[in-house]
């Protein structure tokens, strides 16, 4: 079965050239030129929101699916845009790409995330300090309780679960967790662990902070 994205763009040329790359690509894609409606369809597997909307702008959009689902979501921002990319990340997002953008990147970003968030390991669950990762129902608890957390949120959790008591620098967690084309700051990772250390409470301590290096898990 192909894999669904759902574009929002209100630029209809460059929507148009988009939904055509995607079924080319073998996407089933459907585009809208608007956020009205959009989250009344079936969950697609990935999101593509460009930020500019005529009604309701892409990172409002991008919240509304955070509150519901840790879905990719691919923000297209216009060039340059410092604070949409800061504020996106911040919001959940997972990847972004600067207009004028390729088609072809787009495609190798939309693929490498597919890849991503398909190929977590498949440990029944992962525990430390109060903190557990159940991979069957990709569910977070944090001393018992449920936790919401983004896409990219879950995956860097995963990755410092899987590798607790090392130490791991900021530029391996963005090669792992965003991948290496990932052209945004590693600061991205710091708000991430920032987040993170919020949601899950007191069994956030157990995130460490190794000035100079990165973060571990644990001792």
């Amino acid at each position: 079965m192909s894999q669904k994205i759902v574009l929002v763009e209100d630029d209809d040329d460059i929507r148009e050239i988009v939904l055509y790359a995607l079924h080319q690509a073998g996407f089933e894609a459907l585009g809208f030129a608007s956020g009205a409606g959009v989250l009344v369809h079936p969950v697609p597997d990935l999101y593509i929101l460009d930020i500019m909307l005529p009604d309701e702008d892409g990172l409002s959009i991008l919240k509304k699916i955070r509150g519901v689902s840790s879905v990719p979501v691919i923000m297209l921002t216009a060039k340059g845009s410092e604070h949409d990319k800061v504020k996106g990340l911040d919001l959940g997002a997972d990847d972004y790409i600067a207009k004028p953008f390729g088609v072809m990147e787009l495609i190798s970003r939309i693929k490498a995330l597919l890849r991503r968030s398909g190929g977590v390991q498949k440990e029944l669950a992962l525990s430390h300090g109060g903190i557990t990762i159940d991979h069957a129902k990709r569910q977070v608890l944090a001393s018992g309780t449920p936790v919401a957390l983004t896409f990219k949120e879950y995956e860097l959790l995963h990755y410092l679960m899987t590798n607790k008591g090392i130490a791991l620098s900021r530029d391996k967690i963005v090669d792992v967790v965003w991948g290496y084309d990932f052209e945004g700051e590693s600061r991205t990772v710091d708000m991430h662990i920032k987040s993170l250390r919020q949601k899950l409470g007191m069994a956030g301590e157990h995130i460490k902070t190794l000035r100079g290096v990165g973060y571990k898990l644990g001792e």
